[in-house]
């Protein structure tokens, strides 16, 4: 566990539930999840179904969870879906697509974003020896990509053209919370496209535990059925459910300032001999900065060293996530790391 005292920019998973939240988990209403009986659970579920216009919500541990489950529900053994490059569902899921679901996952597109084009290019032919191309799916925010919005014109675009070729449709929307205030656009009409969504409350929303897959009714059926196949099915859940709840109910609006305190960190980084940072990339919470010459775990030691946590992404290049618990300190967590970077580039 990091040390209390350090600026902790890792990821905004690293949130801790802040005393209301607490309080709110400790009273919570409960019962068996399993039975449909947990009344706290059932009312996340209704609560995040109806913010993103869907019939039905399931409640999963993780985004994991809920990104291999609703694959699961729309494919069969040896199909294809097409992702985009750096797509969680085939870098930070262990697998489990090609493991657990039997399909392949084919990237397309470039830096979190693609095209109709680039679905159509990547689309096999219907004969016996190709895998079926049988769902799409979108990531958004883009993580790797540095916590890109999709622009809607183009998620609609997209998957109209999806839609039209007989293509399921999937969002990993673990960020969709942050998405529709950087775009300034309902969640309702971003999850509108699609078949599945799933969405993370552990993340930008500071939740501790927990995401939730939405769709129709006849698929979170489906859903409810494998998710208890994978060892999912929790029994007095509404004790982390409430923590999701207290997190939709409080913690949305304020992520406009973790946006802000990324801007921030990026304007300062970019100022600084030895690091690239593309400002104009910077669309939520999240800062990709480049060390070109500069090692990141040596960046990531010093830093530490200084007092400012970040992780890498790459051999030279650093990840910084704003979030809940670092709203008044990250801006001068950026200037430490800044000062680190300039100095190792110096020594380089």
């Amino acid at each position: 566990m990091a040390d209390s005292g350090l600026i902790d920019l890792r990821s905004d998973t690293v949130t801790r539930p802040t005393p209301a939240m607490r309080q709110a988990m400790a009273s919570a209403e409960v019962g068996d999840d399993v039975f449909g009986e947990d009344p706290t659970v059932c009312r996340l579920e209704e609560t995040v179904a109806a913010l993103l216009g869907k019939e039905a919500a399931l409640f999963v541990s993780s985004g994991t969870m809920g990104n291999q489950v609703s694959l699961l529900a729309q494919t069969r053994r040896g199909d294809e879906i097409l992702v985009s490059e750096g797509a969680h569902c085939a870098w930070y899921e262990a697998g489990a697509a090609a493991a657990i679901g039997g399909v392949q996952a084919v990237v397309i597109g470039k830096g979190g974003l693609f095209t109709s084009a680039d679905i159509e290019q990547a689309i096999k032919p219907q004969a016996d020896w190709y895998p079926r191309t049988s769902l799409v799916a979108l990531e958004n925010t883009h993580n790797r990509a540095g916590g890109r919005v999709w622009p809607m014109a183009q998620l609609l675009e997209v998957t109209a053209f999806a839609r039209a070729r007989g293509l399921a449709l999937h969002l990993d929307g673990a960020r969709i919370w942050n998405a529709s205030v950087a775009a300034g656009v309902a969640p309702k009409d971003i999850a509108a496209p699609f078949d599945s969504v799933s969405v993370c409350f552990s993340k930008g929303l500071g939740a501790p535990v927990g995401s939730a897959i939405c769709g129709s009714r006849d698929l979170i059926r489906a859903c409810r059925r494998l998710r208890k196949m994978l060892g999912g099915g929790m029994r007095q859940a509404g004790v982390i459910a409430a923590g999701a709840i207290y997190a939709l109910e409080h913690h949305r609006d304020r992520l406009a300032r973790d946006h802000d305190n990324a801007r921030a960190i990026a304007k300062r980084l970019a100022a600084v001999e030895g690091a690239r940072v593309d400002e104009g990339s910077v669309e939520s919470n999240i800062v990709m900065l480049d060390t070109p010459g500069v090692a990141a775990e040596r960046v990531i030691e010093a830093a530490r060293a200084a007092g400012v946590l970040v992780s890498a992404f790459g051999p030279e290049r650093i990840r910084i996530v704003t979030h809940l618990d670092v709203q008044d300190t990250a801006v001068r967590g950026g200037e430490v790391l800044a000062d680190v970077v300039a100095k190792l580039a110096k020594r380089a």
